[in-house]
């Protein structure tokens, strides 16, 4: 199995998955960090996968999505984006009612 295909298999077998430096009980930088704490407030279930265990998965996610920067959110296989664009949607309330969409349960009140 290729790189590809692990990274494909991670991210459609998974609702939510945050490609991302370190763990989510342990982020080893802030911006994963900062992406791990929007998506414990609000309250969706999701796995973090940590690029620092697997240089082939480190620079395999930067091309499957053609970005170049970690971490990486993705939604039902669908690439939502970075730390930037996560937190945007957010505090903008997108984030929130993108996963409500998907199917995906969000903590009521977990508004910005």
């Amino acid at each position: 199995m290729s790189i590809q295909d692990t990274i494909k298999n991670e991210v459609t077998s998974n609702d939510v998955v945050l490609f991302m430096k370190g763990t989510p009980q342990f982020p080893m930088c802030g911006f994963s960090g900062q992406v791990v704490q929007i998506l414990d407030y609000i309250g969706v279930p999701y796995k973090g996968v940590n690029v620092l265990e697997d240089e082939a998965i480190r620079q395999g996610i930067k091309d499957y999505a053609n970005w170049p920067t970690i971490p990486q959110l993705y939604v039902k296989g669908e690439f939502i984006g970075g730390c930037d664009i996560v937190r945007e949607m957010f505090q903008s309330g997108e984030l929130q009612s993108h996963l409500a969409a998907n199917g995906i349960p969000v903590k009521q009140g977990a508004g910005a």
